[in-house]
């Protein structure tokens, strides 16, 4: 980042970004909140090392501006934020840094509420929540949802079906071949429900072993991490981390749709976006696609059902059907009638507010 932050914050429409440390446990945090229209900004805890400070606060102001389009197309009633904690959680995640964290979420009184995302999981939910009752994602054991990857795919799944009628005029993926790109928690409960539903599926990872492991368990070819981008297949579903669709790798594609769980797919959302609409590559948007661990996580609010949840979960594909509509009504991208959707939630939910200050 090269301009100032408040900058960047009034033109991206953040509304709060916080640094967090603790000296005891060496956390170091950022939350981003960027659009609490809705309600409460909701998103996950995402630990990894960065390559800097400013990489970091890329990641999380990038996630959390995701969240709000996110959260506010699939109908949930909260806003859009996210959490980064800097470290290795291989290495460096401890019970003092997670309740340090728990901490700082504490400290916010309610305007970001938190679960897991890459490099946590629900059991480290069980810690943060010794510190603040603002995070979700716990175990079902704790009155939780369980696995939110598991939800996530699901809801991925549901909106690769939905997608695909589009674009094959069909939902039935028997026969039909996808790529996925990342098979960790998420890409490799795709991949078994893809093959329980007659795809083939060809995957790759830059972990050897979590590819062996799915391989023992499902009849997938394996292609190297760059390899990826240049199979011959129906459907492409980027699966791991963002950026992956770019000015090198769109050109690359020889297939007819996009769709994975992956956040912030598009290096640039607007010329991406148009470049595949160009090359004839229908793409399902990445922050409708990914909504299904937090539309489950939401669900926790109130007493968890999981029938109830994962039915809202389903609903990725009706909300995706109903994107692709608006993209060929309207003549736009994907992703601008994504948006379009998210912002009428969002500006109903401020225009309601101000009529209720004025009575």
């Amino acid at each position: 980042m090269t301009r100032p932050l408040f900058d960047i914050m009034e033109e991206d429409g953040f509304e709060q970004i916080v640094y967090g440390y603790d000296k005891h446990s060496g956390m170091r945090a950022l939350i981003s909140i960027h659009n609490t229209a809705l309600g409460p900004a909701f998103g996950g805890t995402r630990m990894m090392p960065y390559a800097s400070e400013a990489d970091a606060l890329q990641d999380v102001m990038n996630l959390g501006k995701a969240m709000t389009w996110k959260n506010a197309a699939c109908g949930i009633d909260f806003g859009g934020g996210k959490a980064v904690i800097l470290g290795d959680a291989n290495t460096e995640k401890t019970e003092d840094l997670l309740r340090a964290f728990g901490q700082m979420v504490h400290g916010l009184g309610g305007r970001f509420i938190t679960g897991v995302d890459i490099g946590t999981d629900e059991d480290d939910m069980v810690i943060v929540r010794k510190e603040t009752t603002y995070n979700v994602a716990m175990p079902e054991s704790y009155g939780g949802g369980g696995s939110t990857s598991a939800a996530t795919a699901f809801g991925c799944f549901e909106g690769i079906k939905a997608a695909a009628k589009e674009v094959f005029d069909s939902p039935d993926l028997k026969g039909k071949r996808v790529a996925i790109q990342g098979v960790g928690n998420i890409g490799s409960v795709l991949a078994r429900y893809l093959v329980e539903a007659g795809a083939e599926v060809v995957v790759s990872d830059v972990n050897e072993s979590a590819l062996k492991r799915l391989q023992q368990q499902q009849p997938v070819d394996i292609v190297g991490v760059e390899d990826i981008y240049d199979q011959d297949v129906d459907i492409f579903a980027p699966c791991a981390l963002g950026g992956v669709l770019n000015d090198d790798t769109i050109p690359r594609l020889k297939c007819r749709l996009i769709a994975g769980a992956a956040n912030n797919q598009l290096l640039d959302e607007t010329l991406h976006a148009t470049m595949l609409k160009k090359r004839g590559i229908a793409y399902a948007v990445d922050f409708i696609m990914s909504a299904g661990g937090v539309i489950n996580n939401s669900h926790q609010f109130g007493g968890y059902h999981r029938e109830r949840a994962y039915k809202h979960v389903a609903e990725i594909g009706t909300t995706m059907t109903r994107v692709f509509r608006m993209a060929e009504d309207h003549q736009i991208t994907t992703v601008e009638a994504a948006m379009m959707l998210a912002e009428h939630r969002i500006q109903g939910a401020i225009e309601r507010k101000g009529y209720y200050l004025n009575r």
